[in-house]
């Protein structure tokens, strides 16, 4: 009995550690997607600023 409760557990355990590796990675994709954003949106910016200074 006390072989097939650790084995049990064990799996539980597993299977919580994969879905904790699955929701940091979609986080970090997440993230990954709103930087790119940021750093072209600042760029683009930085571009605008250049142009209307030489007007």
């Amino acid at each position: 009995m006390k072989n097939k409760a650790i084995k049990l557990l064990s799996l539980v355990a597993i299977a919580q550690l994969f879905t904790g590796c699955e929701a940091i990675e979609a986080i970090f994709k997440a993230g990954m997607g709103v930087g790119i954003f940021i750093v072209i949106a600042v760029v683009v910016l930085i571009v605008w600023i250049i142009s209307r200074m030489r007007k």
